[in-house]
């Protein structure tokens, strides 16, 4: 299928049909259509087609035809991107927030979860890269989420975070260690014959082990 441009959708059930190529923008009550068997659609560019000197990497996941369009038309885009075919139009990331919001429904409404976190994911990068509808603000949040769990959907990511956080805390544990000694306390006599008899300053012994954590380490590891 090529378009649904000005369809309404409402009633509309579509089964094993590709949809790698439609264009789903301007379409009327596009949350309500009915997607059922094996409709397929486009999916990010394979590793393969990409440029080795470029440092992003896509997860694969399920798109739209007008997100490839409009990928394929930014000055850094990297290769693998389908270009508009001609009288395709062009539209932005906030026409294509609300297209991903509809079918992201429409699956949901389905009960096929796997398919709804795609478009919930491309509905999430759309947001992020509208400079129109989303605020600075947001827009900041937005790339923090993308950045340290993929929107919620990427587990790798989120558990390389905490990974490089725990590696931290071990090296600065390794290399300032923690207090060796603790400061002293005074305590307060009950009464003055017995503040007379015991001093009114009590410390404790200063433990033996060597001074940081990095220290004992090295020594924990001497036979």
């Amino acid at each position: 299928m090529a378009s649904l441009r000005g369809v309404d959708a409402a009633h509309l059930v579509l089964a094993d049909v590709d949809l790698s190529e439609c264009l789903f923008t301007g379409t009327v009550h596009l949350d309500q259509l009915g997607l059922e068997g094996a409709c397929s659609f486009a999916k990010v560019p394979s590793r393969t087609r990409w440029r080795r000197w470029h440092p992003l990497r896509f997860t694969e996941r399920r798109t739209l035809a007008e997100e490839h369009h409009w990928r394929a038309n930014r000055p850094t885009a990297p290769q693998g991107w389908n270009v508009a075919v001609f009288g395709a139009g062009h539209v932005g990331p906030a026409q294509l927030a609300a297209v991903y919001r509809a079918l992201r429904k429409t699956f949901e409404d389905g009960k096929n979860e796997p398919w709804a976190a795609d478009f919930y994911y491309g509905e999430m990068e759309m947001r992020r890269h509208d400079h129109t509808g989303t605020n600075r603000a947001e827009r900041g949040l937005l790339c923090s989420y993308w950045l340290l769990s993929g929107y919620g959907l990427r587990a790798s990511r989120a558990l390389g975070w905490l990974a490089a956080a725990m590696l931290i805390t071990i090296v600065l544990l390794m290399g300032f260690g923690t207090p060796t000694t603790t400061p002293s306390r005074k305590r307060p006599a009950p009464c003055r014959a017995v503040a007379e008899q015991s001093p009114s300053r009590s410390t404790k012994p200063i433990p033996a082990n060597p001074r940081g954590t990095g220290s004992r380490a090295s020594a924990s590891r001497r036979p």
